[in-house]
């Protein structure tokens, strides 16, 4: 929790307490569900929640903001995005249903009444819109969009314009080159923002397509 108060030092007392919860929350239904690696349970803050809170530091989502965690997994970054934004709604899926079982569990002892979990692939989400779509440590860039492309709404809420933010490590300027022509990107270090080793390499990247 330090980690994450050095950099949102204006967090009010319900998201203190809401983050400082995820640890208990976590632990517990790790023991049952493996959703966080072993060895990263001990590293929750650092390695998986101030993680997702690095794409607030590049946009901050508006009040009625439709947001899509696209592979969720365990809730990353979806819950503490939720958190952070309580008045922007976020759909978080991802095809396997246990791992959604872990999640709606945990937004439901959060009181986030700004999340859906829902077990389905991206190609079952046909008719729904969203501002943004976001993702962490899914699929490669041009998957990620081939998924999302027809998700994305036409009415933009943000200076941003609507499109996808995914969190991304690795050789990335490899994976924009295998973007259709056309998409313009951006990307930022998450090191700028965050001074721990852990995101050296590591970005928000943005695409609109």
């Amino acid at each position: 929790m330090q980690n994450i108060e050095q950099y949102f030092p204006d967090l009010n007392d319900r998201q203190r307490e809401q983050l400082a919860a995820l640890d208990t929350l976590y632990r517990e239904w790790n023991s049952k569900i493996n959703v966080v690696s072993r060895k990263d349970i001990d590293q929750l803050y650092l390695h998986h929640v101030l993680h997702s809170l690095a794409i607030a530091k590049v946009i901050q989502f508006k009040p009625g903001a439709r947001l899509l965690d696209l592979g969720t997994g365990g809730g990353f970054p979806g819950i503490p995005l939720a958190i952070l934004f309580p008045d922007a709604h976020f759909t978080l899926v991802d095809g396997t249903r246990k791992k959604i079982t872990v999640v709606t569990a945990v937004a439901e002892a959060l009181g986030l009444s700004n999340v859906t979990a829902m077990a389905v692939r991206a190609e079952e989400l046909k008719g729904r819109q969203f501002d943004f779509i976001i993702s962490r440590a899914v699929a490669p860039l041009r998957q990620l969009c081939d998924w999302s492309f027809k998700l994305i709404a036409d009415k933009q809420r943000h200076a941003m314009p609507n499109g996808l933010l995914a969190l991304k490590g690795g050789d990335v300027q490899a994976e924009i080159r295998e973007l259709p022509k056309g998409s313009y990107t951006e990307r930022w270090p998450i090191s700028r923002f965050f001074a721990d080793p852990y995101f050296e390499e590591k970005y928000v990247v943005y695409v609109q397509y």
